[in-house]
């Protein structure tokens, strides 16, 4: 059984794996450490183990998939099932074809422990450097651990910190203003008036499930409207269709979509016109289209308002909107995004562009920084799951051409 120096007040989240063979190009004392304990940490220590190279995941809530257990009560994947699954093991039939966020816990928790992957729960690591010779990276962690590995893996997640705009005059709203990463279900909101700020695919799910669960009246903030599709037509998932237009050209793809989105009712008398820019130029950019699970519908029957953004808010409980509108929510949900907060991690490494986003990705490491790589941070058309996995083989494959 494996011990590790490092976990002297924390536990590994699953039974001990059996000692991997070590070898000149894996010292046992200069493992390759992966940061983070979601799909992405977990399928590229799987990668590597697969390789015969030691990899140890460094994780720092008190079990792996901590983040996933954190989403609202309701949430399901938009990418089915079998094209979800972590390499080496499928996820069950009895999850159906759209995951609940509960089966993925379990799943995760499943796969740390079928897997045999070592894994360090309870260690948050603050900053990566090289080591003094230039052979290795050096990670400060918490309690004053320094870990020396061979090449790093960075697997914090594209979803890392709630980002909650500064809006003018928020901190004199009556009501409550919540984050969309605090919030469950919509039992609290029950007969309440609830504003919900951005129209990305968590904002909509959150909408519907307010008007389902009985709030009064649901009003949606728009600042730029997205293009919406359907989460499936005719049992054809819309992830078959982003693996299927992927390495084709923009403008092409763009051009195919707009004739798609044809088939979708017209929104524009309920405030959403059909966008001005092509879906794939938008994905590209970062903005993933919002797969319909019932927003639609609910705007059609004007069970969801759409307003215009949000400007500022005034006292007396008023959100000041962009259109010059006023309106007095009592409760506000921010669906406004998350950042990577990587800068404290690696900002001083000039690898990040900026947006704070790392300049390689997958299997490319910076050119600066050889033997850092990088997984989780685009938001791929085809799954972010799919393009984990695939990027997992292609990060061990680099660390093996990397090692002595």
């Amino acid at each position: 059984m494996i011990t590790l120096a490092l976990m002297e007040d924390s536990a590994p989240s699953a039974p001990a794996p059996e000692p991997v063979a070590i070898t000149a190009a894996n010292p046992a004392d200069r493992p390759v450490y992966v940061i983070g304990g979601g799909p992405g940490g977990l399928a590229t220590a799987h990668a590597l183990r697969a390789r015969g190279i030691r990899a140890v995941v460094v994780e720092k809530a008190d079990r792996v998939g901590a983040s996933w257990s954190r989403h609202y009560d309701r949430l399901h994947l938009h990418t089915t099932r079998r094209l979800s699954a972590l390499p080496g093991l499928k996820m069950p039939r009895r999850f159906g074809r759209w995951v609940t966020r509960d089966d993925m816990v379990r799943y995760l928790e499943k796969y740390a422990e079928a897997q045999e992957l070592e894994i360090v729960t309870g260690v948050e690591v603050s900053r990566i450097e090289r080591t003094e010779d230039g052979t290795g990276w050096l990670l400060h962690a918490s309690g004053g651990r320094e870990l020396t590995g061979s090449a790093v893996v960075v697997a914090t997640g594209y979803n890392h910190t709630p980002y909650l705009p500064g809006w003018p005059g928020r901190e004199t709203f009556a009501g409550d203003l919540t984050h969309a990463a605090a919030y469950r279900n919509g039992k609290p909101y029950a007969g309440r008036d609830v504003l919900v700020v951005g129209l990305g695919n968590t904002g909509a799910e959150i909408a519907v499930d307010l008007v389902e669960s009985g709030a009064e009246r649901v009003r949606l903030a728009v600042r730029t409207v997205p293009h919406i599709v359907r989460r499936s037509t005719a049992g054809w998932p819309a992830q078959y269709s982003g693996i299927l237009v992927r390495r084709l050209p923009v403008g092409l793809v763009d051009r195919i979509c707009r004739v798609m989105a044809l088939s979708l009712p017209d929104l524009s008398a309920h405030g959403l016109p059909r966008p001005d820019t092509g879906l794939y130029t938008r994905a590209r950019q970062g903005a993933i289209p919002v797969q319909d699970v019932g927003l639609i519908d609910a705007v059609r029957k004007g069970r969801v308002e759409i307003v215009a953004a949000v400007e500022g808010f005034e006292d007396g409980g008023k959100v000041v909107l962009a259109d010059g509108t006023r309106i007095s929510p009592d409760a506000v949900v921010a669906a406004t995004g998350y950042v990577r907060a990587l800068e404290t991690l690696v900002g001083h490494l000039d690898v990040l562009d900026e947006r704070g986003l790392p300049l390689a990705h997958g299997p490319r490491a910076p050119r600066n920084a050889p033997g850092l790589y990088f997984t989780g941070f685009t938001t791929p058309i085809s799954g972010t799951l799919r393009e984990l996995v695939i990027d997992a083989g292609r990060i061990a494959n680099a660390v093996r051409r990397q090692l002595p």
